[in-house]
This record gives C-alpha cells, structure tokens and sequence, in this order.
C-alpha cells in the first residue's frame, strides 16, 4: 500500500496562486493514478482534478479547468497540484488520493488518501 502526506497549504488572496503537494511512501507511487479532492465546512467532498499512472492524461472539475494544473513527479514520489487565479470560493481542505487504475472522479474509487491541507482564499 501507499502512504499520502499532503503539504503546502495556506492562507492567499484572491488573484494569487498556490502550489499544494502530496508526498508518498510506501509502494512504487509510479504505478499509481492519483486525484485531488476538497471539501468546505458544510459541504461534500468534491473531485477536482485527477492524473494518470504516467501523467498521460488529466481530468478538471469545471469550476478549476484553465487554473489548476495536476502533474506527476514519479522519479520524486509526488504529486502537485499548481493552483492560480485563486478565488474565495476555492476555500477547503485539499486531499490527495491515489490508487491504482484508471482514474475516477468519484472519492470512492480511491483506496488511498492523505490527511488533507487547509487552503484558504480571502477576498
């Protein structure tokens, strides 16, 4: 199995931009697809984006297509999730996910996920 730790989160403007990471341990991370979720108080976890074993393919949420760009490093064992034009509304706990396979946008696909990282947008 693999083990998620994400970091990088903060506290940004509106307009700026942020880069979270997610840093795993354990099994080969190459052979894994991985995912970013979020979730605001009050609200469900929601899918953001997603990669491919090999980052050859990724997916967006509408609501972050053209501002967030989800990338792999397997030689590094981690995964990035570069964050710009960052918007209130994109306040949450930011989760990776991994598992192996082809990738979903459902959080329940995913055997693996990390502690989470706040992510905070004033306006």
């Amino acid at each position: 199995q693999v083990q998620l730790r994400e970091s990088g989160g903060g506290l940004v403007q509106a307009g700026g931009s942020l880069r979270v990471s997610c840093a795993a341990s354990g099994r080969t991370f190459s052979s894994y697809a991985m995912a970013w979720f979020r979730q605001a108080p009050g609200k469900e976890r929601e899918f953001v984006a997603h990669i491919t074993y090999n980052g050859g393919s990724t997916n967006y949420a509408e609501s972050v297509k053209g501002r967030f760009t989800i990338s792999k490093d397997n030689a590094k064992n981690t995964g990035y999730l570069q964050m710009n034009r960052l918007k209130p509304e994109d306040t949450a706990v930011y989760y990776c996910a991994a598992d192996i396979g082809s990738p979903s946008t459902s959080p329940r696909w995913y055997g693996y996920w990390g502690q989470g990282t706040q992510v905070t947008v004033s306006s």
